[in-house]
């Protein structure tokens, strides 16, 4: 059994657990810790130190992270703090867990993308699947028959003028208490953009809102089909797990 320990860092949660990398599942409970404040790569690497001690770890590690990872260093720090940028953010965790075999860190919307694309909503589907994951800001993870481009942020397109996580958020709903029915329609018309830019050929969406996706989802009208993410809070677990896994063995 090929496994890996999967790290999803978020912006008020650090989740682990160990996968088994050829099925998608979690070998152990997962387990959740509050993101430390401030929330600098030190810090942070002090609770991925643990996560590894706890589970007497010694394999590889995935960790996301919520911004660009360009050959394990930060390259933005939209949500987080700014004293990632720079940051060789691999070396840094494996560092601060020696006892691992190397951590590996990825943008977090990129390892729910793997997660999904290869056991979730986007299993098997040929061409270009664009996730989208709506919570604080929009991530996103686009790949071409099973194979990641990363960091394409695409949260940040700008749109009528404005950033457009800023106007189609799952955040931005829940900070002006908008109905579904409202918020559905930023999110459509954000959606429409992507599609006109990218043509693909299916959208998976994921995030918090992704349990109440019947809530949202059949009120988009779009010519690509839409799809909810089906790992739901496992996806950024095994994601960076797979993505350490694939590397470890490169």
């Amino acid at each position: 059994m090929a496994q890996a320990l999967g790290i999803d860092i978020g912006g008020t949660g650090i989740k682990s657990a160990v996968v088994d990398v050829t099925t998608g599942q979690l070998v152990t409970s997962r387990q959740r810790v509050l993101t430390p404040r401030p929330s600098t790569p030190d810090a942070v690497g002090e609770v991925v130190a643990k996560a590894v001690a706890e589970l007497d770890w010694t394999g590889p590690v995935g960790a996301t992270y919520p911004g660009v990872i360009q050959h394990g260093v930060a390259r933005s720090a939209a949500n987080v703090d700014g004293a990632w940028i720079g940051t060789d953010v691999d070396a840094c965790f494996t560092a601060a867990a020696p006892g691992a075999d190397g951590v590996y860190v990825l943008n977090d919307a990129d390892a729910a993308g793997i997660a999904e694309v290869r056991f979730g909503a986007a299993k098997n589907v040929a061409g270009v699947v664009i996730l989208l994951t709506f919570g604080t800001g929009i991530g996103s993870a686009l790949l071409m028959d099973g194979r990641l481009v990363p960091n394409t942020e695409l949260g940040h397109l700008e749109l009528d003028g404005h950033d457009a996580e800023k106007r189609a958020a799952a955040s931005v709903r829940d900070e002006h208490n908008m109905s579904y029915k409202d918020w559905a329609k930023r999110v459509e018309r954000y959606m429409q953009y992507v599609e006109r830019l990218f043509t693909p050929d299916l959208f998976v969406v994921g995030g918090g809102v992704s349990k109440d996706a019947d809530k949202w989802v059949p009120r988009l009208d779009l010519k690509t089909p839409v799809k909810a993410a089906e790992l739901l809070n496992d996806a950024g677990i095994v994601g960076a797990a797979i993505a350490a896994s694939e590397r470890r063995g490169e």
